[in-house]
């Protein structure tokens, strides 16, 4: 029997208790932590190497996310029925907790460290993302691995007005703002979020309400962590001793400043790497190979140090940008649209160097993204999909499957453009956006959202407003600071803030922030949004003027949808045995036909005669009968009680009785019709489920046979019957009197 030293701490948060445990499981890792919030519960744990990883430049730092199907009582779909790849939803989990904790790692820390996140348990209704960032910094603060937390996360929703912390998440469709926020104690390090046209002013006070719910969490951590945390690791960082930096500045300063700040950005990096080529040629002939080999990756190091400190320093000290452009300056911008034939619509968005290909395909119901996670299933019928080639920064490499980055962006672009994409009652397309990135110097994300808008617009998709986005920086020295509008690659690389925000004219869609310090004041982030909310207005002004309003018509190589709702009792006879009636339905009119549980049923074809066809042979199936219409018949049976005919292009059938025949007696239904004839009949109601119709007083129906003649003609006699045969009534029931009966 193991003798565990469990330690637990808990706190009540939005009507639950979250619950953080060690000292019972992997026990092995650096740290590891139990957490547990309702009925969800995750393992989460951190593991570091014990060396730093030689030659590397940047903190090898890795999250998993895992979601065991288990979790939710699902077994895994696929031939092998087992966990794969992670879901997309886990990836963007993954990265939410990265994007939080990595500022929090000493500048120079190499050591490998390994985040697992394992999702034990879920209900459904807590949300799995900002637990694992509260879980992960729990392991990180209890372990021995250096990390400047704690920090947590949280969920945060606006439904109906009302600002809600840890909203259930079966409730996220009424979400107007589903926001998470992740911070320490005294600031803000990481947001995301998607909204329904929210203003700037209601954003900043639902993120300062989930901040002061993590300053709670951020003491329960620290409650945990001065009970059990060990002692943190001796670690060598990886730093550039500052006489090579004083040594490069010296022999190269003046060069490397004057390099930096060209305005081309291949220029610019061609001019560098000229430039540290010819340094490296210099110090290799001065040291000679034993001490320069010892010293090369330090001489590279310092050089990118000292490009850094010139270009923050000129953007500080001088408000200087690299390209000359003012602090608040967009670069130029041009868009377009109908960039490809064939396509349903395409646009092309250039800012500056960055340039995104956008595309709008629309499908049937058919084409819809089934999701299939610790969720119930359901489905997508918008999507939108990134893509950033090698080529896009100049670069020669491999053509893969998108990685974290694609999801990443892609998920943003698709949160910007949600809030406007129109209900599929009125526009019953499954709608597919692909942005391919051709060139890229700085937030090629926002221009997805604007090429989006464009291609959207273009492809007549009815969107409720445009959509544009814009990415802002910061530079940050001591307490001196600047927030850059519309930043580039390089300020993006070197500088302290990625804040990307998109919306309409009338409040924001979605938005995310990135820092590479230890946090942002309030102070900044409000300067951050009011200046996005400025060059945002600017680029809808540029947009408008391409295209002031989505087009009235789709694109002629769409297809066309109509829709339909019927009864759902009636789906089963409207698909037929194995499908059959439905089949026979497509390949007659060379529709697509797709029905839901509901009823709705979706008729698409690039052919309007194809849907008029079908939707009439839909209604056949479907529509009941209508009392005293005429419909047009074909007889199929005869017997010597009446006809069956069949109408409604055969999908509806019943009996017309003898005496419905015709208006006079009939003696024999083969007198007036018989099997293959095409009719006129009246539907006159129905008994027990069977349908009664009449032939009589129709115009064009047939008259009964009084005998043929010797060429088997049939002549019809078109009296009424009373005239028919003027004989002695009483002598023709002498004449047919049976002997043998008693009258």
């Amino acid at each position: 029997m193991h003798n565990f030293t469990i330690v637990k701490k808990e706190i009540d948060l939005a009507g639950r208790k979250l619950i953080l445990e060690t000292g019972r499981m992997a026990k092995q890792a650096n740290g590891s932590v139990y957490l547990s919030y309702g009925n969800t519960t995750m393992l989460v744990t951190a593991t570091a190497s014990k060396d730093p990883k030689e030659g590397t430049d940047f903190f090898p730092l890795t999250v998993d996310v895992i979601e065991k199907m288990f979790a939710s009582g699902k077994i895994p779909g696929g031939f092998f029925k087992r966990e794969a790849r992670p879901s997309t939803r886990a990836t963007l989990q993954a990265r939410l907790i990265d994007r939080s904790i990595r500022p929090l790692f000493p500048n120079g820390f190499r050591n490998s460290v390994h985040v697992v996140v394992t999702v034990l348990s879920y209900d459904g209704k807590c949300d799995t993302g900002s637990l694992a960032i509260i879980g992960a910094s729990a392991a990180l603060g209890i372990s021995d691995i250096p990390f400047r937390g704690p920090i947590a996360g949280v969920k945060v929703g606006i439904i109906a007005g009302d600002i809600k912390v840890f909203p259930e998440m079966d409730l996220q469709e009424k979400f107007d703002l589903d926001l998470d926020v992740a911070g320490t104690e005294s600031s803000i390090v990481m947001i995301e979020s998607g909204a329904n046209e929210i203003p700037e002013e209601k954003i900043m006070e639902a993120i300062y309400q989930g901040h002061d719910v993590i300053k709670s969490m951020v003491k329960l951590q620290n409650e945990l962590i001065s009970e059990v945390g060990k002692e943190k690791m001796q670690v060598t960082l990886d730093l550039v001793p500052k006489e090579i930096i004083s040594r490069i500045e010296k022999d190269f300063g003046d060069d490397i400043k004057k390099d930096a700040n060209l305005h081309g950005k291949q220029e610019r990096y061609d001019a560098i790497d000229n430039r540290k080529q010819e340094m490296l040629d210099r110090y290799l002939e001065e040291d000679g190979e034993e001490k320069y080999t010892e010293n090369e990756r330090l001489y590279k190091n310092a050089f990118e140090d000292l490009i850094k400190k010139y270009i923050r320093d000129a953007i500080v000290k001088n408000t200087h940008r690299v390209d000359g452009r003012t602090l608040d300056e967009i670069r130029p911008i041009t868009c377009e649209i109908d960039i490809l034939p064939i396509v349903h619509g395409s646009s092309l968005f250039t800012r500056g160097e960055t340039q995104s290909l956008g595309t709008v395909t629309l499908g049937t119901g058919r084409d819809e993204q089934i999701i299939d996670g610790l969720d119930e299933e359901y489905k997508k019928q918008f999507f939108l999909h990134y893509n950033f080639p090698p080529y896009s920064v100049g670069e020669a490499g491999f053509m893969r499957g998108p990685g974290r980055r694609e999801l990443g962006h892609g998920a943003l672009a698709e949160k910007a453009l949600q809030p406007v994409m129109p209900e599929w009652e009125s526009f019953p397309y499954t709608i597919r956006i692909v942005s391919e990135t051709l060139e890229s110097n700085g937030s090629s994300s926002m221009a997805t959202v604007c090429s989006g808008t464009l291609a959207l617009m273009a492809a007549g998709v009815p969107i409720s407003k445009p959509v544009a986005g814009i990415a802002n920086g910061l530079i940050m020295e001591g307490d001196d600071y600047v927030v850059l509008t519309d930043i580039m690659g390089l300020e993006d690389h070197l500088g302290d803030m990625d804040f990307k925000v998109t919306g309409t004219a009338d409040g924001i869609t979605a938005m995310q922030m990135d820092i590479k310090i230890e946090g942002i004041t309030r102070e900044i982030m409000q300067i951050a949004l009011e200046k996005a909310k400025t060059a945002r207005l600017y680029i809808l002004d540029k947009i408008t003027e391409t295209i002031p309003e989505t087009r009235p018509d789709i694109s002629e190589n769409a297809p066309r949808i109509v829709t339909l709702q019927i009864n759902p009792d009636k789906i089963g006879g409207l698909i037929g045995p194995g499908g059959k009636t439905i089949k026979m339905i497509i390949e007659k009119t060379g529709a697509e036909i797709d029905i839901d549980d509901s009823g709705r049923i979706s008729i698409a074809s690039p052919n309007k005669e194809s849907i008029e066809n079908a939707k009439e042979l839909v209604g056949d199936i479907v529509n009941d009968l209508e009392f005293n219409k005429i419909y047009d018949g074909l007889i199929f049976r005869t017997e010597t009680y009446g006809a069956f005919v069949k109408v409604r292009n055969g999908f509806k059938d019943g009996l017309i009785h003898i005496s419905e025949l015709h208006r006079s007696r009939i003696r024999d239904t083969t007198d007036i019709v018989k099997v293959g004839d095409k009719v006129k009949v009246k539907f006159i109601g129905s008994e027990k489920g069977k349908n009664n119709f009449s032939m009589k007083n129709i115009e064009g129906n047939p008259d009964p046979v009084i005998n043929p003649n010797d060429d088997g003609e049939r002549k019809y006699d078109n009296k009424p019957r009373f005239q028919r045969d003027n004989r002695n009534r009483k002598d023709y029931r002498d004449k047919n009197r049976n002997p043998n009966k008693r009258y």
